[in-house]
């Protein structure tokens, strides 16, 4: 703009200074001299027209500047819009995944509840199970408990008449040995060791021994009468004192059991007279040997003994050698 208004100026300066050499025909044509007058008029023209243009420019630029503003707000509106539009879409993309995701959660919840539900079914099914199974097991166990209750008392009204039956059969060995050595002349006072052998190990200790000696003595002085297979509480025979006295120091069963006197002398260590301690058991037999063995008692020491003797001397305190017979050496239980 600042270059077209000079030129403008200069272009109109001419037209007025040449207007009447233009308009003059022919070559007879003079320069017309232009008055002060119109040389000022066309000055004021001139002014007039540039301030016109000045306006204008001004105008313009006014119209540019304020076009550019417009263009920067309607730029960021656009981009405000844009920013809107993105905001709307990422919102409803937001909504939609959160409507999704609270769907989701609802039927987790709903499937954990159906799970919970139905695990709750399993649990109550299971103690029921559980109650039934703990009630069949008790039943079983009485029953089981019941059963061998049963078999230990058939077991044991067995035992009870095994042994019966062979007290029975022991009394009687023991009684016709004991007979038979009451009708054999030329026993020796103390038969010759032959070399007898019995247990290896002893069952007892000295403690042990000392209360079956202190039974016995109870038992002598009571004053309780002789029964052939008798192994007390209210009378005795001479094993069965025996039994009685060690069952007492605490022996029992299968370790200590119901035997004669020929089976004592083998189930006890062979001790040498000469070593006998109180509580030892001392034999005697007819003719020497194990199986003619008839009688056994309890050593008290100092060559006495505590025995149930026979029917008619009862049970007593007496000398070893007050009987024929003696065996050679003793048995430690």
């Amino acid at each position: 703009m600042s270059v077209k208004l000079p030129i403008f100026r200069v272009f109109l300066a001419l037209s007025v200074v040449l207007a009447p050499v233009l308009i003059t025909d022919g070559a007879e044509a003079k320069t017309r001299k232009p008055t002060l007058q119109e040389i000022a008029a066309a000055k004021a023209k001139e002014a007039a027209k540039a301030k016109a243009a000045s306006v204008a420019k001004a105008k313009l630029d006014a119209a540019a500047a304020r076009l550019k503003i417009l263009a920067a707000k309607a730029a960021a509106a656009k981009a405000i819009l844009d920013r809107e539009n993105n905001t709307n879409l990422a919102l409803a993309r937001l909504e939609s995944a959160r409507d999704a995701a609270t769907k989701a959660k609802a039927e987790a919840d709903a499937a954990r509840a159906t799970q919970a539900a139905a695990t709750e079914k399993v649990r109550v099914a299971k103690v029921a199970a559980d109650v039934v199974k703990a009630n069949q097991k008790k039943e079983v166990d009485s029953l089981m408990a019941m059963q061998n209750a049963l078999a230990k008392q058939l077991a044991s009204a067995r035992n009870v008449r095994v042994t019966l039956e062979q007290q029975r059969q022991l009394a009687i060995l023991e009684e016709q040995s004991s007979n038979t050595a009451a009708s054999t002349s030329g026993q020796a006072r103390i038969w010759p060791d032959r070399g007898f052998t019995g247990r290896q190990t002893i069952r007892t200790t000295a403690e042990q021994r000392q209360i079956a000696l202190d039974f016995a003595i109870k038992e002598v002085k009571s004053g309780k009468p002789y029964v052939w297979g008798a192994q007390g509480p209210n009378s005795y025979d001479c094993s069965g004192l025996v039994y009685a006295a060690y069952k007492k120091a605490g022996l029992t069963s299968p370790s200590w059991s119901r035997l004669n006197a020929a089976l004592f002398f083998v189930a006890s260590k062979r001790v040498p007279l000469a070593d006998l301690q109180p509580g030892d058991l001392v034999f005697w037999s007819y003719n020497g040997t194990v199986q003619a063995i008839h009688h056994i008692a309890i050593y008290a020491g100092n060559d006495m003994v505590w025995e149930a003797r026979n029917t008619r001397a009862g049970l007593k305190y007496s000398s070893i050698y007050g009987m024929e017979g003696l065996m050679p050496s003793g048995g430690r239980v």
